[in-house]
């Protein structure tokens, strides 16, 4: 730690959470209060349709866009890395400082002196993977739809600020809560086990598609997850330290069906891209 930089005089906690593969509706559709009170939701875009790139590209600090006509890209990525000077209160901030590694938590451990941790529930991002550069502490869960667990996990110091990354999966396939008996989940052929069978070139476990009301189900269990969670937000902004930035956003969203699409990743479509994004400081 003493290899670090000093913090800047008043940086502020940065606290970045994913709802794993929540689209903009489901969120819309619950109306949660608790997130409500971050500010208003936006609908904005990812950059990527499946789990590990699109938390590269966060990662990289380019959060979902907000699809704008008639401007350069260039000139879009320059506000949004500047708005990570407000974010953070530490002044000007722009692309430049982000080289080379264009990496938010080598930037914000390295640059600026912060603690880095991250908290993930997909075991696409586990300990291994290319993204877990440059934190402190990286943790693949033990469950996959427990954002509650991480809350204990959370700690804070006055030497120094902390920047947190926090993937939780109650808003992914199976759209489980914690306490929910498994056996109770849904089952869809082809969606369980698929890393299983990769190597299976037969028919035997190819999917059939399913019903309209087994798909309305399946979004009404992820809505049901965004009420739920809505509670564990109570409990995380109670916790943070009053100068923290929260930011609550998802990695990309899911087709429930919308011209015979399920889920997500080899979609093109809308619904995949589209998701909720919304920020501020902690309540």
């Amino acid at each position: 730690m003493s290899e670090r930089p000093t913090p800047p005089a008043g940086a502020r906690n940065l606290v970045m959470v994913i709802l794993d593969s929540l689209r903009y509706d489901s969120w819309v559709e619950a109306q949660p209060v608790v997130l409500g009170t971050l500010g208003a939701v936006e609908r904005r875009f990812s950059y990527a349709s499946w789990t590990a790139p699109s938390h590269y590209n966060l990662l990289m600090g380019l959060l979902p866009h907000s699809n704008p006509v008639e401007v350069y890209a260039s000139e879009y990525y320059k506000e949004d890395f500047l708005r990570y000077g407000d974010r953070l209160n530490v002044g000007e901030m722009g692309f430049k400082r982000l080289l080379p590694s264009i990496f938010l938590p080598s930037f914000l451990r390295n640059g600026l002196g912060y603690r880095t941790h991250a908290m993930v529930s997909m075991p696409v991002l586990n300990p291994f993977t290319i993204i877990n550069r440059d934190f402190d502490s990286f943790e693949l869960m033990p469950k996959h739809n427990d954002m509650g667990a991480m809350l204990d996990k959370l700690s804070f110091g006055e030497d120094r600020p902390s920047f947190y990354l926090l993937n939780t999966g109650e808003t992914h396939y199976p759209y489980a809560l914690p306490d929910e008996d498994p056996s109770r989940w849904p089952r869809i052929s082809g969606v369980h086990g698929v890393f299983k069978h990769l190597d299976d070139t037969s028919d035997e476990h190819a999917p059939a598609f399913f019903d309209n009301q087994s798909l309305r189900e399946l979004h009404g269990r992820q809505i049901g997850a965004v009420s739920y969670l809505d509670g564990v937000f109570k409990r995380l902004f109670d916790l943070l330290p009053s100068n923290t930035w929260v930011i609550v956003t998802s990695d990309h969203g899911e087709l429930f069906g919308e011209d015979r699409f399920f889920g997500h990743g080899p979609v093109m479509h809308d619904k995949v891209f589209e998701v909720p994004f919304v920020e501020g400081m902690v309540p």
